[in-house]
């Protein structure tokens, strides 16, 4: 796989959604953050993106409606280390009657890098019916504005090509 290289003035174009210093608990044995981690780190940008731009009262309300990730590829660019304080920044790729495509980046505030991407497809569901379902109208018009801030940066969205909505 080719090495992707990111400026991190870009990625900060993106407004944060999650910010926080690691803990000496997320260490692994080898000293720095362990892959565990990365997951839970880009599951709290979604969730903040989510409270952001007012979609997550929509599926926390609805009880018949949420989320599921049906894909994810994770690329580790920079080591984190404990103390570290990083925020995860999403973008929005592209989305579909059911299913959307995001690109999460994780910044580091103290080597002033980007130290990971998170690529994921989700998908909305019935909870009732255990199945997808299309995406509420109200949730629809906002990933589109999201999706056009995402087409209008200057920079081209590094995924990994064989993920889609």
């Amino acid at each position: 796989m080719p090495r992707i290289v990111l400026d991190p003035a870009d990625v900060r174009q993106l407004s944060a959604t999650y910010t926080t210093t690691i803990p000496e608990d997320y260490l692994d044995s080898m000293g720095h953050m362990n892959v565990m981690w990365y997951t839970h780190l880009f599951s709290m940008g979604f969730v903040g993106m989510m409270k952001r731009i007012g979609l997550a009262d929509i599926f926390e309300n609805d009880e018949d409606g949420g989320s599921f990730a049906l894909e994810t590829h994770i690329r580790y660019l920079s080591e984190v280390r404990v103390g570290h304080t990083i925020n995860v920044h999403p973008r929005m790729i592209s989305r579909s009657e059911k299913r959307f495509h995001f690109l999460y980046f994780m910044t580091n505030d103290d080597k002033q890098d980007v130290s990971a991407t998170y690529e994921t497809v989700g998908t909305y569901v019935s909870l009732k019916q255990r199945r997808t379902a299309p995406l509420p109208k109200e949730v629809t018009g906002k990933m589109d504005r999201l999706i056009a801030e995402s087409e209008s940066l200057s920079w081209e969205a590094p995924v990994c090509g064989i993920m889609s909505a």
